[in-house]
């Protein structure tokens, strides 16, 4: 019902990307950054949802760049039908949310274009969404990017590298060890 509610019910055509292999499951998931960027606090996004941590715990990217790629090997469990977010979920059972902006749910999805659909498996670094920066400056708040973890209670430890230049698909930002 809220597929069909969402419009999340209609097929799209894009072509078949190859399968990708998930690892094992071993209690430990090493995220990468989703984005180009800075990494800081959750304290420095200008949203009380994701700066006092009522969504989880993470940190957040400032980007440099408009590309945000998997973070992780894992499972995309939802994109937004505004495509301004999506989620994932590891091998380790551990759910991440990416969400670009804040207060970007507004532009309808005007300046973002999706790569992968819900039930996509992929591997780090896989292209995952684009966004035009200059567009989200223009009409929403921040290009300050969340990156939460949504489901703690499986989360023994939260190691996060903040403070930091970071670059997509390679730098280390958080590593989980689930209980």
């Amino acid at each position: 019902m809220l597929k069909k509610l969402f419009g999340l019910d209609k097929k799209e055509q894009k072509q078949e990307k190859p399968e990708v292999q998930m690892p094992e499951a071993d209690g430990k998931d090493v995220l990468v950054s989703p984005i180009t960027g800075k990494a800081v606090p959750l304290s420095e996004v200008p949203d009380p949802t994701f700066a006092e941590k009522m969504m989880g715990d993470g940190l957040a990217i400032q980007p440099d760049e408009g590309t945000v790629v998997a973070p992780v090997h894992g499972e995309v469990v939802q994109l937004f039908p505004t495509k301004h977010a999506v989620g994932l979920k590891t091998v380790n059972g551990v759910e991440i949310l990416i969400h670009i902006g804040i207060e970007t749910v507004n532009m309808q999805g005007e300046g973002f274009e999706a790569f992968v659909k819900e039930g996509d498996k992929v591997a780090a670094g896989d292209k995952l969404i684009t966004f035009d920066m200059d567009l989200i400056n223009e009409k929403a708040e921040s290009t300050i990017t969340p990156v939460i973890i949504t489901n703690g209670d499986v989360v023994n430890e939260l190691q996060k590298e903040e403070n930091k230049d970071v670059t997509k698909g390679d730098t280390t930002i958080i590593t989980i060890t689930t209980k």
